[in-house]
């Protein structure tokens, strides 16, 4: 049996990115949403003309789809399997849409349960930030069986701009962390020649100004540079503890697979670093840049 596409939706998880991406998922369907804040969980209904859920106990049954955006594996594993255990309450034909960054092979075994259920389960984590998810521009990895990805892309129009199916279940965790331990390979990589530069007599606005309009360009000193490292405000809104999960999951992967990758497993090893460094309760992944300025004792930023 499959349940149809316009039954009602369940989105968990309002975050700094769940709660754009609820927002933009809702327009012409019925939706149901909740988080362990009852006050987000209210505000995000009333923006959504939706109704928040008190608890996942008892999911109303015409729900035929469930988006899940929540930190971790653990997590995931909880909400579906223990604690309220959604896999045993939810009706053959449902499709589950895990968008959070988990690990590949915690997905899927999650996706073989769902299978044995006559559950539909992808993997769909997303890139571009809180800036992305605001404006329904992410970049979406997607993981999973042919049909049910298919499935899936229907609920994912209004959420990303670049919807990529790249494998069976689970390769769309492994591909979310492998890009992000390259975007910090780059962010790392910026922050070594900028300071150099510095150094050397080159302002580092002006060494930045080079590398974009140069080969030495990336996402991050396009845009993460300018708008939230070298005005010193480090809002990008990507916890660098997150940061620091997805690169731990992208070294596992790359163990896994007896792979050499020498430069990129130096950046997350840099990243552990900086991380016991910096003087900040919950820093922002931008701030990996602060451990170059104290490395090399030249700041990035005006004072």
């Amino acid at each position: 049996m499959v349940i149809a596409d316009t039954h009602a939706s369940l989105f968990v998880g309002l975050g700094n990115m769940g709660r754009p991406m609820a927002i933009n998922y809702s327009p012409g369907r019925e939706l149901f949403v909740y988080d362990t804040n009852p006050t987000v969980a209210a505000e995000v209904a009333a923006a959504t003309n939706g109704t928040a859920l008190p608890d996942l106990e008892n999911i109303p049954s015409h729900v035929g789809t469930v988006i899940l955006m929540l930190p971790n594996s653990r997590i995931i594993e909880s909400v579906l399997r223990t604690s309220p255990g959604l896999l045993k309450h939810l009706t053959a034909g449902t499709l589950i849409i895990d968008m959070s960054s988990s690990e590949p092979e915690s997905t899927a075994a999650l996706a073989a349960e769902a299978a044995a259920l006559g559950i539909d389960y992808v993997d769909a984590p997303v890139s571009g930030g809180v800036a992305k998810a605001l404006t329904g521009k992410l970049a979406i990895m997607v993981g999973g069986d042919s049909t049910a990805v298919e499935r899936a892309k229907r609920h994912l129009r209004n959420l990303g701009e670049s919807i990529t199916h790249v494998g069976p279940p689970g390769t769309g965790h492994a591909a979310k962390a492998l890009n992000n331990l390259l975007s910090a390979t780059n962010l790392a990589a910026a922050a070594e020649i900028l300071t150099v530069a510095a150094t050397a007599g080159i302002a580092p606005e002006k060494m930045l100004e080079v590398i974009n309009g140069s080969t030495g360009r990336s996402q991050a000193s396009e845009v993460k540079y300018p708008r939230h490292i070298m005005t010193g405000s480090f809002d990008s809104g990507f916890a660098m503890d997150l940061m620091l999960k997805d690169l731990k999951i992208a070294r596992n992967l790359i163990s896994q697979q007896s792979a050499e990758a020498p430069i990129v497993l130096t950046a997350q090893e840099t990243a552990e670093k900086a991380r016991e460094l910096l003087d900040s309760d919950h820093p922002d992944h931008t701030e990996f840049a602060r451990y170059y300025e104290k490395l090399n004792g030249t700041p990035l930023r005006a004072s």
